[in-house]
């Protein structure tokens, strides 16, 4: 992380979002002194300038660039939620179980309407259902962006709808504890209707293992970290019974260290070293995780040298637990379709990341990240 004013930005929106979650005035003599430019630049990156433009707003600041950005949040919110109850009441006119998941849930978490900005709704669904939903959506105005090829579905309804209904919770692939964990999550749903819900603890677990998972993929922001705050702020939670879940699924370390962050760091508490490392992890990351920590994770993390690195993503589209191996009818048609030529993949694809210009940027990351070793 470059040192200076990317920091002091980074800290101040911390502060501002703390601050938004627990419903107090920030001090008005720390907000003069910020530069907004520069907390803007944070917060988007971490896809909480609307939080932030409500602290902001009750310290008697409106500064354009917040203030849209905090009506656009709660516009597309309006909108999705509007869709995301025409699509409910069709599902049970239909006889098909459904549950919101992530950000269709944690939205109401927060003090205030839009304040915890969405990129798309979370639905999982009746699997065996699928070619129901997909009537149901297409009649709803939905475009079918992606269908059958990863373990949700895809749809979009302009301007802003983007919904991803869910067969299953987690897909199989890296983490075979959390998908072997999860695969009967219907014995786990609550409600008696179609609608169904997880109990606190348990829907706590899955905002944890989602979390992990992106954590040990490509890193996660600042927003993760305050949704688990804002849970852990509004449900008294059986701690006992969430430790012992977290066992089974192997994810009981970074659930602990994830929630002792959590607490301290929007409290305003010191951190341990542990969780002042994490977090600068998580600050470097963004909402959507770094190209960078991805690859520092294989090299560090997971022991690899630059050479082994090279070798195992050449060679990834040929293991079996790869996504792109688990995607070939999606990703790479006619490779699936004529699996003779899959010893061709791993060339085709490194000619695709060129012409693309992944192919540079993930050398660039490599470059970098051997640096910062």
């Amino acid at each position: 992380m470059r040192k200076g004013q990317n920091r002091a930005a980074l800290d101040d929106l911390i502060y501002l979002v703390s601050c938004a979650v627990q419903e107090s005035v920030p001090d008005r003599s720390r907000v003069e002194a910020m530069d907004l430019a520069a907390l803007y630049t944070a917060a988007d990156r971490h896809m909480l300038t609307a939080a932030a433009a409500y602290a902001l707003e009750s310290a008697g600041v409106h500064d354009p660039a917040f203030t849209q950005a905090q009506a656009k949040a709660m516009r597309k919110l309006a909108l999705m939620d509007t869709d995301m109850a025409a699509i409910f009441a069709e599902m049970d006119a239909a006889g098909i179980w459904h549950m919101p998941l992530k950000g269709a849930v944690l939205k109401d978490y927060y003090p205030q309407f839009g304040m915890r900005e969405m990129s798309d709704h979370d639905i999982l669904f009746d699997a065996g259902r699928a070619e129901d939903v997909k009537r149901i959506m297409e009649g709803l105005g939905f475009h079918t962006e992606e269908y059958g090829a990863m373990h949700h579905d895809v749809y979009f309804k302009e301007p802003v709808s983007n919904f991803e209904m869910h067969r299953q919770l987690i897909g199989p692939g890296l983490y075979k504890k959390l998908y072997e964990y999860y695969r009967d999550v219907e014995s786990r749903l609550l409600g008696e209707g179609y609608e169904k819900h997880l109990s606190p603890e348990d829907f706590y677990l899955y905002l944890t293992a989602h979390e992990y998972k992106h954590y040990m993929d490509m890193g996660t922001g600042l927003r993760s970290l305050l949704d688990t705050c804002v849970v852990l702020q509004n449900e008294e939670l059986d701690m006992a019974y969430v430790t012992g879940e977290a066992e089974k699924m192997g994810i009981a370390e970074f659930e602990a260290l994830n929630r002792s962050l959590a607490r301290r760091l929007f409290s305003g508490e010191a951190l341990t070293a542990e969780e002042d490392e994490t977090l600068q992890n998580i600050l470097n990351s963004g909402v959507y995780g770094s190209r960078v920590f991805a690859v520092q994770r294989r090299l560090s993390g997971f022991g690899y040298g630059k050479l082994r690195y090279t070798l195992e993503r050449f060679l990834e589209p040929l293991n079996k637990n790869s996504w792109n191996y688990r995607n070939l009818s999606f990703e790479f048609p006619l490779f699936y379709k004529y699996k003779i030529l899959l010893p061709l993949l791993p060339f085709y694809r490194v000619l695709l990341r060129l012409f693309s210009g992944r192919l540079k940027a993930e050398l660039k990351a490599l470059k970098r990240a051997e640096k910062e070793r």
